[in-house]
């Protein structure tokens, strides 16, 4: 199974990746982890990488998609994968659908999680983080025992500027302008399967185990 999973920030990407790669036997492949994996490890991407990083620039698509094909090539990745965070635009899934000709394979599925902007906005500005343990608490999900207090360090709880309503509004806005073409790109190579992203953990993951099974038996 070669999949994508694609949503917007707060949609629980990271949490529902880490579960399907899991049931499916599979590498959860994410560009975060190849950056700090190339970083950490030194290698001549990473270094280069770096040197974007450091400035505050963004790194540029050649590097990330060098980075994400020589991961989609090891060993571990042979028989799958779940990507989470790429492709984040069409020319990047151009580039992705290349890279796996390159290997003799193409994509199973890509899962949309969809959630509505308000639902996010209201799960990502509720978050509290603690300076001292960095636990992550949420106003009304998850609250402390004592309002604005880490249960643990007893710390004043704060909010990341990720959080804040603005921040959180600009990054949807931005994720609109990307990920609308790339999800109506996948939707004409008759890859997409979209699912609510609303409900309980458990929920979500059912819906996209079915969806996967869907595509699977139509294949």
């Amino acid at each position: 199974m070669r999949a994508v999973l694609v949503g917007p920030p707060g949609a629980g990407k990271g949490t529902q990746a880490q579960i399907l790669a899991e049931e499916l036997s599979i590498p959860k492949v994410s560009t975060g982890d190849i950056f700090r994996a190339n970083v950490s490890g030194g290698t001549e991407l990473g270094k280069k990488a770096k040197e974007f990083m450091d400035r505050g620039d963004l790194v540029p698509d050649e590097i990330t998609n060098a980075m994400v094909k020589d991961r989609l090539a090891q060993d571990d990745a042979a028989e799958g994968f779940l990507l989470d965070g790429f492709p984040r635009n069409v020319p990047q899934a151009e580039t992705l659908k290349g890279m796996l000709a390159d290997l003799g394979s193409n994509l199973d599925v890509v899962l949309e999680l969809r959630v509505d902007e308000e639902e996010v906005v209201k799960r990502l500005s509720g978050r509290r983080s603690c300076p001292e343990c960095g636990r992550v608490y949420h106003v009304e999900y998850d609250a402390p025992k004592v309002a604005g207090k880490c249960d643990k360090e007893g710390a004043e709880l704060y909010q990341r500027e990720d959080d804040r309503e603005e921040t959180i509004r600009h990054r949807l806005k931005v994720y609109r302008e990307q990920t609308s073409p790339l999800v109506e790109y996948y939707s004409g190579e008759g890859l997409l399967a979209t699912i609510s992203a609303t409900g309980p953990v458990t929920e979500v993951t059912a819906r996209a185990n079915a969806a996967i099974a869907e595509k699977r038996s139509a294949a």
